[in-house]
């Protein structure tokens, strides 16, 4: 089994690039393996919330780290020019030094495309959009093509350089739960694919689907790791851990998750061990957390101290 993996969300929303910066490298210094952002051009309820644009936090971020990947969860494959937004992921990862994880999915917010001058297709066509920009993606990035042609319904390119490569080819997470397209296309393209918050409850039933669509493409399940996006509440002991989770509940509704569901991620450090234990058990060894708290560095710091021992 792979080691377990520990990445953690930095503030984002709501926050200045200075908070951002220094929440990053306190997580680096704790022993998180990634941070992540989220890829939304606009706060994810409103257009007036402010929130820093991902990959430009990110480049920032890659200048500002030494050891963590990177990566955002997830960018919305047709919300830019798929070529350009592949230079702009190799450069990143020469600023990292080889630390970028590109995460992609099919987008979900009309706003953030339309209001960019960008237009949002319908389902089947955004993800369309997401199987031709993994295949660009890839090729651009690969040291074999020095030119690339493409001509896809959605993605299109002639004699494309991409120039510097990335320092590494870029491990590619694909993040959605459709079981018949997204995670077909996870199991054929992706080297991780993410579960999502929303549906955190339903992983053992998402890793089965996963597994049977590797399956059926020919592909080793075990190529493909399996990540998960959740909400992480915790606290020193389970008196106090209580009422956190009820305000979690309250606040993020279902969108992360049920903080009191069967694989939640919440209570006392032993009690989150145990959590993380029963998502191993089903197949997850990636955890792609965002700790609840005005401030996430304190709940970062007691996880750091006394769960991510016990995984080391």
């Amino acid at each position: 089994m792979a080691a377990v993996h520990f990445g953690v969300t930095v503030p984002q929303i709501k926050r200045t690039w200075e908070e951002s910066r220094v929440a990053a490298t306190e997580f680096e210094a704790m022993g998180y393996d990634s941070l992540w952002v989220c890829d939304h051009l606009y706060g994810p309820q409103s257009p007036t919330i402010p929130i820093l644009e991902a990959w430009s936090l990110l480049a920032g971020l890659a200048a500002v780290t030494s050891r963590v990947e990177l990566g955002t969860l997830v960018t919305p494959a047709g919300m830019r020019n798929a070529a350009h937004l592949g230079k702009v992921i190799a450069t990143v990862d020469n600023i990292a030094g080889g630390r970028v994880i590109a995460g992609l999915g099919a987008g979900w917010m009309p706003r953030e495309f339309t209001d960019f001058g960008v237009p949002f297709l319908d389902t089947p066509a955004r993800l369309a959009q997401l199987r031709e920009t993994v295949t660009l993606l890839k090729r651009m990035w690969d040291p074999e093509h020095e030119h690339v042609t493409m001509d896809g319904r959605y993605v299109r390119a002639e004699n494309l350089v991409c120039l510097p490569k990335p320092v590494r080819m870029p491990p590619v997470l694909i993040g959605g739960g459709g079981e018949k397209v997204t995670m077909r296309l996870a199991a054929r393209e992706a080297d991780i694919w993410n579960n999502q918050a929303v549906h955190h409850a339903a992983l053992e039933h998402k890793v089965g689907v996963l597994r049977s669509q590797c399956e059926s493409v020919g592909r080793d399940p075990s190529a493909v790791r399996v990540s998960q996006q959740c909400l992480v509440v915790i606290a020193p002991d389970e008196a106090s851990a209580g009422p956190m989770v009820e305000t979690a509940k309250k606040i993020f509704g279902g969108h992360m998750g049920d903080p009191t569901g069967p694989l939640a991620i919440a209570g006392s450090p032993a009690r989150v061990r145990e959590q993380i234990e029963k998502n191993i058990a089903l197949g997850c060894t990636m955890f792609l957390m965002e700790f609840f708290g005005r401030d996430t560095r304190e709940p970062a710091r007691l996880f750091a101290d006394e769960v991510l021992p016990h995984f080391r």
